[in-house]
């Protein structure tokens, strides 16, 4: 099995290089029984990310770079899934919010029983969260509104800790339109309806772990943001169905 770890980047020079570095660290500790490689999708950065993913790149055949001229998380994830020769696809957040830790509990669902999609949970009962009381409830109201309007079960949809296996992906990805953060919900949703197997776990997230950057999340605009999109999602899966 080969796996590749997905990191999408939009101008993360402060944090770059030292949370591949962790992410490169402990994946080596790990003594995989698989093969792997952290690709770092840099897109539509105009700081000096590109630049530092190159130069790790050049020290390591383990980090592989691909230089996207636009923005936009999952136009990153789709990319890296379209051209990943890999069979499952992990990806998770330049800011390594949720712990390395959970890296196997990800990954070994995918050994042990019949699953296309693992989801990292910050709402589960059994997970570790640390944030402000602010981002805490952006969370809780994101799933109140997602659960009222798409009528789903999953207890987290937008945390950015998720694996699938490949050819999964492909089948959905045609079908995933959204380009930004909007991405891990199509994820899941399109998944579900395609009959794939989910399984959520619980992971320990902290906001802002590594302190050198704060969150990019804009409170009020991202959660109008997500109330558009949850609707337009709707009528999209209701003609889906028709």
């Amino acid at each position: 099995m080969f796996i590749d770890f997905c990191i999408p980047v939009y101008n993360e020079e402060k944090i770059l290089k030292n949370n591949i570095l962790k992410l490169f660290s402990y994946c080596q500790k790990q003594n995989f029984p698989f093969a792997w490689q952290i690709v770092v999708v840099v897109n539509g950065s105009d700081d000096r990310s590109l630049a530092i993913a190159l130069n790790l790149a050049q020290k390591n055949s383990k980090i592989k770079v691909t230089d996207l001229k636009h923005a936009g998380k999952g136009r990153a994830i789709k990319y890296c899934g379209e051209q990943s020769q890999a069979d499952i696809l992990v990806y998770m957040d330049i800011d390594l919010a949720v712990s390395l830790d959970n890296i196997n509990d990800l990954i070994f669902p995918f050994f042990q029983n019949k699953v296309d999609l693992v989801i990292g949970s910050r709402l589960l009962p059994e997970a570790k969260i640390n944030r402000s009381f602010v981002r805490e409830l952006s969370s809780q109201g994101y799933n109140f509104l997602s659960r009222l309007i798409l009528n789903h079960h999953f207890s987290d949809l937008q945390c950015g800790f998720k694996a699938i296996r490949k050819d999964f992906f492909k089948k959905i990805a045609p079908y995933i339109k959204n380009d930004r953060w909007f991405f891990d919900t199509e994820l899941i949703v399109f998944t579900n309806l395609f009959g794939g197997q989910i399984k959520e776990i619980p992971v320990d997230w902290s906001e802002n772990r590594y302190e050198q950057r704060k969150s990019k999340v804009n409170l009020i605009k991202d959660s109008l943001k997500f109330f558009v999109n949850l609707l337009k999602l709707k009528i999209r899966i209701n003609k889906f169905k028709s």
